[in-house]
């Protein structure tokens, strides 16, 4: 069957009372452009619905893929439309739409009927009870079970009749852009992706920061993030990626500072980093894939002494209570699992230390960090005023 209109489902947006028509224009606006290319429809609202209208041949599983990337989106019900609002033409499309949705009609089911145009002569309970009985008659296999159905068949009576039964699951989440902007820190590993992910999926616009350390990290690596920030777009939004050349910066610590400590105080300068860039750009939060006592660097002392570098800026960490695989399950759902599994090292494994303090205290770290001062200054500010920015979508 041929559908020309879609229902798109929401439900959190639902909840925003007189700012809801923000959060709904928001995500129309996703939907537009994630639209585009894949033919003419027009998106519209109409009395808290929202309604994708086909003015194009299409091609239902791209169009499905398309608006499965959408947060906000719940779900998303193929529509048959019926334009001359009396019953008789309303009960002949419902039975062509059961004779041409299911071709086995051996199954139960329930009409939820709602009447919001109530110039319209059936009330909804009668529009169950007409319409179950006309479904009855024409289809000797169908059985009505009113407590759960295997197909429930929604009819809506507005200026014109909606008839549909299928759902197809969206994405869920808050429109992106709704919740500010935030500064992510994008490696080459699965962790991070899934985070900017998970924080666009709350409304929060991403841009995002990978530090590349050549030689020791190769070409590929960086293409590898860039690949990575081009998947998240698909869900997040155009990406703008900041990379930095942190390479002088890693070997002024190494050359200064205990091996120890290598991961702390490189990630407390990458974290004052990210909060400039984020300052700079608009940013309310800085946004990392940590997953709490995952490694050395993610115990709740290293992430303490790590987050007390950026003093401007909450950190989110969208992954702190998953573990691996529930991380894994996210990245593999986006398809960002393949790419981020590539054998290109990124500058935070490349420096590593053999065995890494795992309860650092500030104090400490910070009495450490001394011996870097006189050598690190003129290295970070080259560092920022030579950063290459990729847009990636």
């Amino acid at each position: 069957m041929d559908y020309k209109i879609l229902l798109i489902k929401y439900a959190e947006i639902g909840t925003k009372g007189k700012n809801r028509y923000v959060f709904e224009e928001m995500m129309c606006k996703r939907m537009r452009a994630r639209l585009k290319p894949h033919g003419k429809f027009e998106v519209r609202r109409e009395y808290g619905r929202i309604f994708v209208e086909a003015f194009s041949d299409y091609d239902f599983d791209d169009v499905m893929q398309a608006l499965g990337t959408v947060f906000g989106i719940v779900g998303i019900c193929p529509v048959r439309v019926v334009e001359d609002l009396t019953y008789e033409s309303i009960s002949k499309a419902v039975c062509e739409y059961i004779g041409e949705e299911y071709p086995d009609k051996n199954f139960t089911f329930k009409v939820n009927a709602r009447r919001n145009n109530k110039s319209f002569p059936k009330t909804s309970m009668e529009l169950n009870c007409d319409l179950g009985a006309d479904l009855l008659n024409c289809y000797q296999d169908l059985k009505v079970d009113v407590h759960k159905p295997d197909v429930l068949l929604q009819v809506e009576v507005r200026n014109v009749a909606y008839i549909y039964s299928r759902t197809i699951p969206g994405p869920g989440g808050l429109p992106v852009g709704t919740n500010g902007k935030g500064m992510t820190l994008l490696s080459g590993g699965i962790d991070s992706p899934v985070a900017a992910y998970m924080i666009a999926k709350r409304g929060v616009s991403v841009e995002a920061v990978y530090f590349h350390a050549p030689p020791y990290t190769s070409e590929r690596a960086k293409q590898k993030v860039i690949d990575l920030a081009k998947l998240v777009s698909q869900y997040a939004g155009p990406i703008k990626l900041h990379i930095v050349n942190f390479t002088d910066i890693q070997l002024a610590i190494y050359d200064n500072c205990p091996h120890d400590e290598l991961t702390i105080i490189m990630k407390r300068i990458m974290y004052k980093m990210a909060q400039e860039l984020a300052l700079e750009n608009d940013c309310q939060c800085i946004i990392t894939g940590e997953s709490i006592g995952q490694v050395s660097s993610q115990t709740s002392q290293s992430l303490y002494v790590i987050d007390r570098a950026a003093d401007k800026l909450p950190v989110f960490r969208p992954c702190i209570g998953l573990d691996k695989q529930e991380i894994i399950d996210i990245s593999e759902k986006i398809g960002t699992y393949e790419t981020s599994i590539l054998p290109y090292e990124d500058c935070c494994t490349t420096f590593v230390a053999k065995h890494p303090v795992t309860r650092p205290s500030l104090e400490a770290i910070e009495k450490s960090e001394q011996a870097l001062v006189g050598k690190i200054e003129d290295l970070y500010k080259k560092a920022i005023e030579n950063i290459e920015v990729v847009n990636c979508w």
